[in-house]
């Protein structure tokens, strides 16, 4: 009896050994108070934990969206407003990409303002984001046109109907940048805007108000408006103007606009001196540049190494310098390619970085 349990003691151990070799899983010992498995039902196994950041799993990045242009809207104050963000072949959406800002004039529209401007090709070859905003129209239940209900930044001038003074663009803006952050990555460092007339006036506003979030802008043709502007941070600029310009007379003085209204308009000499005075740059500006119709002084330096630099061009308009006239000519006045304003704004906007 007792050589017959050996034998099948040594036989079990034999099975056991051969069974574990083999991959097969045990059956389990029901522990005191568990019933055992059924039979036919597998052995339960513990759940795989979802893997996640904390386990060393990166996720994927979401694909950035497709060159080209883009469009957006935001909802500030109760009204819908859009934009128009021009994305370059080179986005990655991986490395901080600087973005400039390009802010119609009066009238015209983000789409306009790409034909005149020239700066999607721009963004395309220099490698930023290019934003395009609208401006709000006096009555937003009827279409856009630039006789009778043209869209026009709120630019601080006071000029316009009461419908457009109570518009919020500063708050319109930031909620733009706001909204492009969760989208693109924008390097916060090297924000920029740029306008035409009536976007150039806006511009400066923008400057004066979200000077933390600004590095540099670039009025062409339009005015600052506000009196002692007082800069929280300081906030670089390059001022263009065209000595034939009708509308933005270089010595002030009256101007008949489209709508046939008449408007005493100061000389163009204050905006670029009294940003200046802002920045606490020296009052008597330098020569930097007298060359083929162009000349630039430049007043500097201020806070943190802060400038402004002036130009004017000889035979130009109330147009884009090296751009396309959207106006007839008597009205706008000359165009001429004797600065291209795209390359100069963006090597000055290259060179200044928030906070360096």
């Amino acid at each position: 009896m007792i050589r017959k349990l050996a034998v099948w003691i040594s036989l079990m151990f034999l099975v056991g050994t051969l069974a574990a070799r083999a991959g097969i899983p045990p059956k389990p010992t029901p522990r005191k108070g568990q019933p055992a498995p059924r039979k036919g039902l597998p052995t339960p196994r513990p759940k795989t934990p979802t893997p996640t950041p904390s386990t060393g799993f990166a996720p994927t990045p979401p694909k950035p969206p497709s060159p080209g242009n883009h469009l957006y809207a935001v909802r500030v104050d109760e009204l819908d407003r859009r934009y128009v963000v021009h994305v370059p072949a080179r986005y990655d959406g991986i490395a901080p990409t600087p973005l400039v800002i390009i802010l119609h004039g009066e009238g015209s529209t983000a789409t306009n303002c790409m034909r005149e401007t020239g700066w999607a090709i721009k963004s395309d070859l220099a490698g930023f984001l290019a934003a395009f905003p609208e401006a709000m129209t006096p009555d937003p239940t009827k279409p856009a046109r630039y006789f009778g209900n043209p869209q026009t930044w709120n630019d601080g001038s006071g000029r316009f109907t009461r419908g457009l003074e109570e518009v919020d663009d500063i708050g319109f803006i930031e909620a733009m940048l706001d909204d492009m952050r969760d989208q693109y990555n924008v390097d916060k460092r090297r924000v920029y805007v740029t306008g035409f007339s009536n976007g150039a006036s806006m511009a400066f506003q923008l400057g004066v108000e979200l000077s933390d979030r600004i590095a540099a802008i670039a009025p062409v043709a339009g005015y600052l408006w506000l009196k002692n502007p007082k800069l929280e941070n300081p906030v670089s600029v390059l001022y263009i103007v065209g000595t034939a310009d009708p509308l933005v007379p270089l010595k002030g003085g009256e101007v008949r606009l489209p709508g046939g209204r008449v408007e005493t308009r100061p000389p163009v000499t204050g905006s670029p001196a009294g940003w200046a005075k802002a920045l606490g740059c020296p009052l008597e500006p330098k020569p930097l540049r007298t060359k083929e119709g162009v000349s630039a002084v430049v007043y500097g330096p201020g806070r943190e190494g802060s400038e402004v630099v002036f130009y004017t061009v000889e035979g130009l308009g109330h147009t884009w310098p090296g751009g396309k006239r959207l106006l007839p000519e008597r009205i706008a006045g000359p165009t001429t390619d004797k600065l291209r304003a795209n390359d100069v704004i963006w090597e000055f906007f290259h060179k200044h970085v928030k906070g360096e």
